[in-house]
């Protein structure tokens, strides 16, 4: 009556994921959590031809660019978190009220309960039971963001970030003008 058979799209527990494939906490690929490039998806005649339109439209993105009607991948989404966290934290005040201390505070400490990511989300969260925030004012904030960008970064294989820069980077723009 019914099929019993496993889900193509879910890794059976006997076959591992292929590499760069992240699981999700449901055993199922994390869209989220995988980067696009990592994704080898079974495509449909009738996707091969909306992909061929939006490829042909899109005629300058390179092999692992996702078109721009596709949810955001893990890259795309760190990026975009982490711009957001360093620009708030380069505008926050040299003196923040208790109020605004509390709001930071309650906007870090919601990142690892939200965050779509949960391999992001958890190990944000065991990080800020270790290192946690500093909200004291601007410069503290903006290094101790600095700093955790740089675990995760160095976690990734990637290079680190002169934190003495990030007024440079997030708030005034290079010293040559060339952002204003």
């Amino acid at each position: 009556m019914g099929n019993t058979s496993v889900s193509d799209s879910a890794p059976r527990p006997s076959q591992k994921p292929p590499p760069g494939m992240v699981i999700g906490p449901d055993g199922k690929p994390c869209k989220i959590c995988t980067a696009f490039r990592n994704w080898k998806p079974k495509a449909s005649t009738a996707s091969m031809a909306t992909l061929a339109t939006a490829t042909d439209f899109h005629s300058d993105r390179g092999p692992d660019s996702r078109l721009a009607h596709c949810p955001p991948d893990v890259e795309q989404l760190g990026r975009a978190t982490w711009t957001f966290l360093h620009t708030t934290a380069a505008y926050y005040p040299d003196h923040p009220t208790s109020r605004q201390r509390a709001n930071m505070l309650n906007l870090l400490h919601s990142l690892p309960v939200l965050y779509p990511c949960s391999h992001c989300a958890s190990h944000l969260g065991e990080t800020l039971k270790i290192n946690p925030p500093d909200v004291s004012g601007r410069v503290v904030l903006s290094h101790w963001l600095c700093e955790r960008h740089n675990e995760v970064n160095e976690r990734l294989g990637k290079d680190k970030f002169d934190c003495a820069k990030t007024d440079e980077r997030w708030k005034d723009g290079p010293p040559d003008s060339s952002c204003d």
